[in-house]
């Protein structure tokens, strides 16, 4: 009884005991669980605690008291400590000497005095950023003795020297480390080293490499390490060095370049083994490594208990958590309160390994043991400032992390995004964190994720295949199963950082007055776009973000917007009852006008579409309170409504397709998509929101997919729109806020991240496929001559050719696949087409607002257009070309043909990017059909590109025009391709408007005139350089291609408005029969033909593709037409044969058509060439030479006129008298006002009667 009377109010013995030490440092997950007793039964408390604390049998004596924290921090102190000597642990650091100062001995930073340049420090304690064009420094200790090492953590990618350099080697604005005899460094921009002199080495480094600088003054070495992996030795037999006089960390940084240096002030994110910091760990260091793990045997002891069976007599161990915890974490923070700078340290190393431990990267996480562990370190109050430094460190390593192929999908920044996700619902720890002055940088640094170079994509795609490639098809599998692993790894970041944000926007912060939840988050974006504004120029601006924050943070807004926020406790975004995405809700569509009227901080110096804010303010001020106003519409009311597509009706758009429909197999892509992997890679993310699929999938899209003609008889203004039905101007509602984040705002940032963010990366996919497919036709010729070719040199050289060939496409299909994983998701595709339909109908309603369409920011023009045309080319397609345009996105056909030559949009850029976007699309028949059928593309396009066709758009005018003319010309087989539908409406627009045709055709004379200008000048130059070099090549076969355009759509002209040359004054068809004869004379007086027609191809054309039957057929074109019309017609004709002998170039003439009439049509274009016609051009040339007279020598007649030497001197100039012939007279005063002899102002031409 006196013994039970001790024991009444202590805990009773009773142990759930771990074995298996060897690997209890490995994996706690490993351990097992047994019961032990000894000869009485019953374990005791203090074998219980020697176990916890790993100490000797018997070394605690009865304890007879009540085990509290204090009873455990004696235990620590008298025993664990002595036992383990912690404190005495002291590795050698002889061979390193540091400058001292006020900050001590201990603290190694960049020495002042040797900065060169402007390094500013964005972040204690020591990320930098240089702001001069090269700014050198070296750090604050030197080593002489030893293996040491530093890190550096990229937070920009471009030109850096990172190395070492003795004190001696000079730093100017030119020369940093590497530029001297002592200074070595990696540049991993460049892939070089330096020491005097550059060569090659390493690899490329991306933002987020950790590069290890690692000297060896034992073997006289320098090496660098890319994120823990060698990248070999780069530099042998360096110098060695005296004490105090040894190599010192230096770096030299361009201009906005920046960089996170560690020389020891932080645990090494990649520690090599056997190389020490810089900076030695504070003395705590292994104190805390050993009382956390302590800790985490008392965390698996409590584990153990709860996941077995529990056995009689044995003590509860979570009885025996408090007091043991508490006392662990006392004597913790007591050591931390001595030596309060080593929080910092213990927090990046211990605290979070220890964390990390217990919450397990790997799913399914021990939230329970996290909770518990988090409970217990909060009860302490430095413990805020600890979880201030584990953000941080959370942050750096989602900035570092890298993903790895694995079966497990949590790989990459996961884990790091997982734990702090958890720990910041707690409210204090949410709240801490708000209240931290880096707080939008750690922020950004969640958001970040490291992107592969090429090395990193060998390791994490190691097979590749590609259709039709001769590797091992077991490749093609195993590819499939690669992109799928990291589809998964990739959705677990994203569905995690929207877990992130999500806790932001919930969040409120205790503030007076009190704001709406939101308000944080909205501040941020404000931020990110305030600091990013320049990101989209060619040298960013210096602070700018990593583009893969810009990126995660478009991609959680995409989510919200299209698959919705109900299911993440945002439910104020929602307005809707069915909680439908915000893009897909459809019905009645709003916009807030103050987004885009109102000129905030963070949008000054964004673009509007009519020019600069300031200038419109003060131009064109609102006539709306910008404060108060909203718009709305009807979703779908700028289309006609027989043809209307909208969420709402009973015709969906392409983005309410259902999950089970799959256009992969039609990809082009070297990668076959199954339906059971296009959807797995999405397993966290439905494939389609239950709400969208229950709104939107009712009707089936094949049901309507037939053409339906346009009725709508409406509208006739200047730039054609459909007038919007059911669109107002109204008052905000009185419920809502301007602290409220709305969704419309939402969209708002993530167009414009869109426009900095993803739209370079989008270009640099559609390089890399461009690339990839050339490659592939190079390495696929290479094999055809391979086999045709036996043996030789050639063979061999072949072979090598193969080679680099077979590398180039492996590392494309690598690229172009780790794009296709991280950029075009299927719900990432379905959000991108939603926008894309929303912000179309918005640019299409304002545009009825002209001042306020002036506003619009031109990132909404921009994201748009990029967005549908990536879209387009996606790869795997969204969905068939067929429905791409029809089910929804017809408002893009009516802005861009409405809107390409609009004056409000004062960006000639942005117009080009209109008409270059009708361009491409013509080009495809089916969106040739949408434009066919847009009302509004049939009433204003035609007008539109003549009155464009100038010195800057003719180009895409041109393409247009001969896409729209096709198979119409002289030498065409298939008329099935031209658009009939146009053609008939260009010959309108020319009859209908005479002085806007007569314009468009003065211009293309004239740049017809010039291109085969340019064109001879050029073939000559290359002629007397006796070589061909390819820039020369290149422009001389795109300026033969745009001429042989030109004399296309100069051929439709002469079919479908011949009385434009054959009627009236005879000065066109004059024009006309002079560009025939100068064209004739260049293409038939060459001196070496075969020189002259290998210029004509670009490279991998075939010489079917490309010869001068391009440009002879339209000439011929030309002259049948006008002969028919010339026969069909009753009216006065101009004299065509009597115009061609008129020209003074008899010889030349014949020989032209002797030319036209012996050239091979046959091996220039299959099929019928119309061999009637030529016949009939035979005759031509017959009429011609028998009309064709020796002329008169005219040097002494007087009436002559002295331009062209064959018409009478009939009219003269007033006020100068200088006299010529009426037609050059007329043909002269339409491109000048002044005399052609004397320059003079010409306010009239007298003709020869009136003399």
């Amino acid at each position: 009884m006196a013994d039970d009377s001790k024991r009444k109010n202590r805990l009773t013995s009773g142990l759930a005991v771990i074995l298996d030490g060897e690997n209890r440092k490995k994996s706690s997950q490993k351990t097992h669980l047994i019961s032990y007793c000894d000869d009485f039964g019953e374990q005791s408390l203090e074998r219980t605690l020697e176990h916890i604390f790993e100490l000797p049998s018997k070394t605690i004596n009865l304890l007879t008291s009540q085990v509290d924290a204090n009873v455990i921090s004696s235990i620590i102190k008298s025993h664990y400590l002595k036992q383990h000597h912690t404190s005495s642990i002291n590795t050698c650091r002889e061979g390193v000497s540091a400058i001292v100062d006020s900050s001590g001995p201990s603290i190694v930073k960049l020495e002042e005095s040797s900065v060169c340049g402007e390094f500013q420090v964005i972040k204690p304690p020591l990320l930098i950023e240089s702001h001069a064009v090269f700014t050198s420094a070296r750090a604050s200790a030197c080593v002489w003795k030893g293996k040491w090492m530093y890190e550096v953590t990229l937070e920009t990618c471009g030109l850096q020297q990172l190395g070492w350099a003795t004190v001696s080697c000079p730093f100017t604005e030119h020369t940093g480390v590497g530029d001297a005899e002592d200074s070595y460094a990696y540049d991993g921009k460049r892939v070089i080293k330096w020491n005097q002199n550059a060569e090659p080495y390493g690899q490329s480094w991306v933002v987020g490499d950790v590069i290890g600088c690692c000297i060896d003054l034992e073997s006289d070495e320098i090496s660098y390490y890319r994120n823990g992996v060698s990248l070999g030795v780069a530099f042998t037999g360096i110098r060695k060095m005296v004490p105090g006089l040894g190599y010192y960390p230096a770096v030299s940084l361009s201009q906005g370049e920046r960089c996170d240096l560690n020389f020891g002030a932080h645990p090494f994110r990649h520690p090599v083994e056997g190389f020490q910091p810089i900076q030695a760990p504070p003395i705590t260091n292994q104190l805390a490594i050993s009382l956390l793990h302590c800790f985490s045997k008392l965390l698996n002891m409590w584990r153990g208990e709860r996941t077995s069976h529990k056995l009689k007599r044995f003590m509860p161990v979570d009885e025996l958590y408090d007091p043991v915890s508490h006392g662990i974490c006392m004597e913790l923070f007591n050591a931390l309160d001595a030596d309060t700078e080593s929080v910092e340290y213990i927090s990046w190393g211990p605290l979070l390994s220890f964390l990390m431990e217990v919450f397990h990267d790997q799913a399914p996480h021990d939230y329970e043991s996290l909770d518990r562990v988090l409970d217990t370190l909060l009860k302490f109050p430095i413990s805020t400032l600890m979880f201030e430094h584990l953000l941080s460190a959370l942050s750096y390593h989602c900035k570092t992390a890298s993903i790895l192929l694995r079966e497990s999908p949590y790989s990459g920044s996961y884990p790091y995004l997982a734990l702090a996700c958890h720990m910041l619902r707690r409210e204090d720890l949410m709240v801490a964190w708000w209240k931290m002055s880096d707080f939008e940088f750690l922020f950004e640094g969640f958001l970040s994720q490291r992107s592969p170079n090429k090395q990193d994509l060998q390791c994490m795609i190691p097979s590749v295949w590609w259709p039709g490639s001769c590797e091992d098809i077991s490749y093609e599998s195993s590819m499939i199963l690669t992109t799928r692993t990291l589809s998964e790894a990739i959705d677990k970041i994203e569905e995690k950082h929207r877990d992130l944000c999500c806790l932001v926007m919930q969040f409120i912060p205790p503030v007076t007055p009190p704001q709406l939840p939101g308000s944080i988050f909205r501040t941020f974006l404000q931020n990110i776009i305030l600091r990013n504004r320049g990101a989209d120029r060619n040298i960013s601006p210096p602070g700018v973000s990593s583009n893969s924050v810009l990126v995660s943070l478009f991609a959680v807004l995409l989510h919200f917007l299209s698959e919705g926020f109900s299911t993440r406790g945002c439910g104020w975004m929602s307005a809707s009852a069915s909680n439908l995405g915000f893009l897909h809700r459809g019905g009645q569509q709003s916009f807030p006008l103050p987004l885009i009227l109102k000129n905030d901080p963070h949008r000054v110096e964004i673009p509007r579409l009519g020019g600069s804010y300031t200038h419109l303010s003060n131009a064109h001020p609102v006539n709306v309170d910008p404060e108060t106003e909203v718009v709305r519409w009807e979703e779908g009311c700028t289309d006609v409504e027989e043809n209307r597509i909208t969420h709402l009706g009973n015709r969906k758009p392409c983005c309410c397709l259902s999950p089970d429909v799959n256009f992969s197999r039609i990809s082009k892509i070297p990668l076959r998509y199954t339906t059971k992997a296009s959807q797995s890679h999405c397993s966290s993310i439905p494939e389609r929101s239950a709400q969208v699929a229950a709104e939107c999938s009712a009707g089936n899209l094949n049901d309507d997919m037939a053409d339906k003609p346009s009725t709508s008889d409406q509208s006739d203004s200047e730039f054609y729109n459909r007038p919007v039905q059911q669109m107002r101007v109204v008052a905000l509602e009185s419920t809502s806020s301007s602290s409220t984040l709305v969704e419309e705002e939402l969209l708002d940032a993530m167009l414009l991240l869109y426009h900095l963010g993803l739209a370079p990366n989008f270009k640099q996919a559609s390089a890399y496929m461009t690339h990839q497919s050339h490659s592939i036709s190079q390495l696929e010729e290479t094999d055809r001559q391979i086999r045709d070719r036996g043996s030789g040199e050639q063979l061999r050289r072949l072979k090598e050719a193969r080679s680099v060939y077979r590398e180039e496409v492996i590392d494309c299909v690598r690229h172009c696949a780790w794009y296709r994983i991280s950029l075009f998701a299927r719900w990432k595709q379905r959000g991108m087409y939603a926008a894309s339909m929303w912000i179309v109908q918005l640019l299409l309603v304002l545009s009825k607002m002209d001042i306020v369409f002036s506003y619009i920011p031109e990132f909404y023009l921009e994201t748009l257009v990029d967005c549908f045309h990536v879209l387009r080319k996606s790869d795997p397609p969204f969905v068939p070309a067929g429905m791409f345009i029809k089910q929804g996105l017809a408002s893009f056909v009516t802005f861009v043909a409405t809107h390409f030559s609009d004056p409000r949009i004062s960006s000639a850029e942005l117009r080009d990017l209109l008409l270059q976007s009708i361009s491409v699309l013509v080009q495809y028949k089916e969106f040739l059909a949408a434009f066919e059928s847009n009302q509004a593309a049939t009433h204003s396009l035609p007008t539109s590109l003549l009155s464009s066709f100038d010195n800057r758009s003719w180009i895409p005018v041109t393409n247009i025009l001969i896409r729209l003319c096709k198979g119409s010309g002289f030498g065409f087989s298939k008329h099935g391709d031209s658009s009939s539908v146009f053609q008939k409406l260009l010959r309108d627009a020319c009859l209908k408007d005479q002085e806007l045709f007569s314009a468009f055709l003065n211009r293309l004379f004239n740049t017809l005139s010039w291109s085969m200008t340019e064109f001879s000048v050029s073939i000559r130059e290359m002629q007397e350089k006796c070589q061909m070099i390819e820039f020369q090549q290149r422009k001389c076969s795109v300026i033969f291609d745009l001429s042989s355009n030109l004399a296309r759509v100069l051929e439709f002209c002469t079919c479908e408005i011949p009385q434009a040359f054959l009627s009236g004054a005879d000065t066109n068809l004059r024009r006309l029969v002079e560009l025939i004869v100068f064209v004739l004379n260049h293409l038939t007086s060459v001196a070496d033909p075969e020189f002259f027609d290998l210029t004509l191809r670009r490279p991998g054309q075939t010489p079917e593709k490309v010869n001068r039957g391009m440009i002879l057929a339209p000439l011929v074109g030309i002259i049948l037409n006008l002969l028919d019309a010339s026969h069909v017609n009753n009216i006065q004709q101009n004299d065509i044969v009597g115009i061609f002998a008129s020209m003074d170039c008899a010889e030349t003439l014949i020989s032209g058509f002797q030319y036209l009439l012996e050239f091979n049509w046959a091996g220039s274009f299959k099929g019928d060439v119309h061999v009637a016609k030529l016949r009939q051009l035979e005759d031509f040339s017959g009429n011609l030479i028998l009309r064709t007279v020796k002329r008169v020598e005219t040097e002494s007649d007087e009436n002559v006129c002295c331009i062209c030497y064959s018409c009478e001197a009939d009219a003269k100039f007033v006020p100068c008298t200088h006299v010529s012939c009426l037609g050059c007279i007329k043909r002269h005063l339409i491109n000048c006002e002044r005399c052609f002899f004397c320059n003079a102002t010409v306010f009239e031409v007298v003709e020869n009667e009136k003399l």
